[in-house]
């Protein structure tokens, strides 16, 4: 943990998904103040038609969805910034609307996510944790 995943309605070549996740990644560890090496980034890019907003009249819209996964602890605050963040990096690298994205949170406790390079299990988030850096 964490874990990102993006649902994009078009198809992005690697090189510009490698640059997405990098962008992510310097995004997360400012505004979470975290190392980048528990990030995990996935990007789905399903093609058009591939996600879309119902609306209660008229036809669905084309849209995108951005799944976090993170430890507990995080004031609304400072994950409104976060997603505020990761959409506008959505609609400056894809073109998409920011009205149509989405960001959802789901939090866990630090023993829900197995790292091999930390040995073992995370651990929870603690307001006075400090960047960190893994040895690979």
């Amino acid at each position: 943990m964490p874990s990102i995943q993006v649902d994009l309605p078009l198809t992005v070549d690697e090189a510009t998904k490698r640059t997405f996740a990098g962008r992510v990644g310097h995004i997360y560890a400012e505004i979470m103040q975290i190392g980048m090496d528990l990030l995990t980034v996935s990007v789905h890019d399903l093609g058009a038609g591939g996600v879309w907003r119902c609306h209660e009249s008229g036809p669905p819209t084309p849209s995108g969805l951005i799944m976090c996964d993170i430890r507990k602890g995080r004031t609304l605050e400072t994950r409104a910034v976060l997603a505020q963040s990761l959409i506008d990096v959505c609609v400056e690298m894809f073109d998409l609307d920011a009205v149509w994205m989405k960001v959802e949170f789901t939090q866990h406790d630090g023993d829900e996510m197995y790292h091999p390079h930390l040995r073992g299990f995370n651990t929870d988030w603690r307001p006075d944790e400090k960047r960190r850096s893994i040895s690979h």
